[in-house]
């Protein structure tokens, strides 16, 4: 930000298993936010990736998914006491395995978020292996149907089952696309469906959903359909987060 005295709209974005590494690049559609939203791009690195080694990776499966999401919301916290940013000011993204952690983050600690986009995420974790490729994660995840401690742990941490009443949470959007045949948009659809149900009547920020047509996890798609959805995004985010385009 131009103005180094905080707080500034932020964009964290998230991911945290499969031991994939989130590692510094080059991204032209961030660097439109920080140039022309005048934001802050943060990108922590969560339990379950493989930034640090397979330990770390195995720290963020199973019975220790929750460490993923507890890792995620601490970096929300150390960026809102150091005054980079605030609540009503910080936007959180992540996609596929990194939509399951903004969902379960908005479900466990709304009030540390003003803006949540799921990605075509992973949210029913009870079912997710009967669906597509699904049973390929269960070495991430577990299986509810095979182990009584893997279905606590999943029963706890599953976005579509713990939506919560009488809160409110942030500015929500879920992303999917109807062809989608890695994550099917059946876990979109049942998350916003439980979300609208149980806390929109009473929430003040919009709790949405994004429907792609003729296309699918996100892989090929083509620029056009790229640029839309990024473009709906980010307006999405500034508008519920106070970031405001500048030239």
């Amino acid at each position: 930000p131009k103005n180094p005295k905080g707080p500034h709209p932020t964009l964290m974005y998230g991911y945290g298993g499969f031991n994939i590494s989130l590692t510094p690049s080059f991204s032209i559609s961030r660097l439109v936010w920080m140039q022309h939203f005048n934001g802050i791009y943060a990108v922590p690195n969560l339990r379950g990736g493989g930034e640090y080694g397979e330990e770390w990776h195995k720290a963020g499966t199973k019975l220790k998914k929750q460490n993923v999401f507890d890792d995620f919301q601490f970096a929300a916290k150390y960026l809102i006491d150091n005054n980079y940013t605030s609540p009503k000011n910080l936007a959180i993204w992540g996609g596929s395995n990194g939509g399951l952690l903004t969902a379960a983050c908005a479900n466990q600690a709304p009030e540390l978020f003003g803006c949540a986009v799921a990605a075509v995420g992973v949210l029913d974790m009870l079912r997710f292996h009967k669906f597509t490729i699904g049973y390929a994660w269960c070495s991430d995840y577990g299986n509810a149907d095979k182990d009584k401690d893997e279905f606590e742990a999943l029963r706890a941490i599953s976005p579509c089952h713990n939506v919560q009443e009488g809160v409110q949470y942030p500015a929500v959007l879920v992303t999917t696309a109807d062809h989608d045949d890695r994550v099917s948009p059946l876990h979109s659809y049942k998350f916003i469906s439980a979300l609208q149900d149980k806390a929109g009547k009473d929430n003040k920020q919009p709790l949405l959903i994004r429907i792609e047509v003729k296309a699918g996890h996100g892989g090929g798609k083509p620029l056009s359909k790229q640029i839309e959805e990024i473009s709906d995004v980010y307006a999405f985010m500034a508008r519920n987060i106070g970031a405001k385009w500048q030239k």
